[in-house]
């Protein structure tokens, strides 16, 4: 089953640990373009590896990566280790302080068909192109993935509770989370680590373009070496580990904006009313009140007007998506077969990479996205449960793309991990 190692992670140059939080920048699918301005000012700041600029830029990255390297602004730890990593996080309106507990390893770049590692959403092709060109150039991973693993047990928490009591960096990120980082190299700990893990099925959480980006270099790589044994340090992927079990695990909605359609409002709300029971609502700010808890219920913002929306219970069955039940009784699956293929008639595959559609976390911004005439509407949804993707990723099936939100995101910069011949752990004989 699940393969994992340690690492002899590239970090920072510890005279540089007091400024850490200047060196660290959200991950690249998530970061604003405001938010990279400002990091780009930095000169070492990570994102220059993880989101570089430049005509080139995987190749820009690859250049100052090297030169980091060379002027020392990065080394490599001397040691193998397990590196781990809490987030301290409190949600909107609630006081309670959560935790996320996990560690960051080494992890075998499992096909999808092995059933060993298992997805849960689609990926949109051009940014898994972006990934793969960023790998191959720099042969370093600039940010783990997040992925799942269930231990009943909690065999490993204790170990994980020791170790960050002695941090190797403590700051407070761009999402107000506190993320904390120290790191394991006790030989017979890391072997229960290795262990643990190898009867598991990991389920990917985040990340599923760099993931997929590390999957298509593999492949490239086994093609080109006759000699293939599958210890070379390109089967192997950078990802944080959290268990499923443990109860601050967090997952939160992904809105639908859609900047314009074809038809006018009432020919929209005419053609939904097929479908759904639409009740008009005075204030949009309570749409993600009013929906809270439901089945296959929306909250809508069409051209400043709010509206709840809930769909017919006996017209669920005409879903002719060859989806198993796990995934046709998704909202999302709901929401993008009743309103995007029948309604606006954007079929399933082009909604991929449909241009008027973007997916936003923040609540109030699609209702400002609205207001300001941005956007032409705004679809609210709930989030999907963890007891939800469990059952998609067992089933085979994958939800719409951008269906999960865990919250907190990983941020890029504590450390990187190399593939490279001469850098990297390759058999576990070899470190433990």
């Amino acid at each position: 089953m699940a393969e994992i190692l340690p690492l002899r992670a590239w970090r920072y140059n510890d005279t540089l640990s007091d400024k850490i939080d200047e060196l660290t920048a959200p991950l690249f699918d998530v970061v604003s373009e405001k938010q990279r301005q400002a990091l780009y000012r930095n000169p070492i700041n990570s994102i220059h590896l993880s989101v570089p600029l430049g005509e080139n830029p995987a190749q820009e990255a690859a250049i100052l990566m090297q030169q980091w390297k060379d002027k020392g602004v990065l080394l490599q730890d001397h040691l193998p280790g397990i590196y781990v990593y809490y987030q301290y996080f409190r949600l909107p309106g609630n006081d309670k302080e959560h935790v996320r507990k996990g560690f960051i390893c080494n992890i075998k770049a499992y096909d999808w068909k092995e059933g060993i590692l298992l997805r849960h959403e689609n990926t949109i092709p051009a940014a898994v192109n972006d990934r793969i060109a960023l790998l191959e150039e720099t042969e370093m991973n600039t940010s783990p993935t997040h992925g799942l693993y269930t231990d009943e047990a909690f065999i490993l928490e204790p170990y994980l509770d020791e170790s960050i009591r002695s941090p190797l960096y403590e700051t407070e990120d761009y999402q107000g989370v506190r993320d904390v980082m120290a790191v394991i190299h006790d030989h017979e700990i890391i072997r229960l680590f290795v262990d643990t893990l190898h009867g598991k099925q990991i389920l990917l959480a985040d990340g599923h373009h760099r993931y997929e980006g590390s999957l298509e270099y593999r492949k490239k790589q086994m093609a080109q070496n006759p000699n293939h044994t599958g210890l070379e340090p390109y089967n192997y992927h950078l990802m944080y580990l959290t268990n499923s079990e443990h109860d601050d695990l967090r997952i939160l909605p992904t809105h639908r904006v859609l900047k314009q359609m074809e038809i006018t409002d009432e020919e929209f709300l005419k053609e939904l009313s097929s479908y759904f029971t639409i009740i008009p609502k005075e204030d949009p700010l309570e749409l993600n009140e009013v929906i809270a808890g439901k089945q296959w219920a929306f909250g809508l913002f069409l051209s400043g007007n709010a509206y709840k929306l809930r769909l017919k219970p006996e017209v669920h069955g005409q879903i002719d998506w060859n989806f198993p039940a796990e995934v046709k009784n998704l909202d999302l699956t709901v929401m993008h077969y009743f309103i995007f293929e029948k309604v606006l008639g954007i079929y399933r595959m082009a909604q991929r990479d449909y241009e008027d559609l973007s997916y936003v976390r923040s609540f109030t911004s699609c209702i400002r996205q609205v207001d300001s005439g941005e956007a032409r509407l705004a679809l609210i949804t709930n989030e999907i449960t963890m007891d939800q993707v469990k059952r998609v990723c067992h089933s085979g099936a994958i939800m719409p793309q951008k269906s999960t939100f865990f919250y907190p995101k990983v941020i890029s910069g504590f450390l990187f991990s190399s593939i490279k011949e001469d850098e990297f752990i390759t058999a576990p004989a070899a470190c433990l």
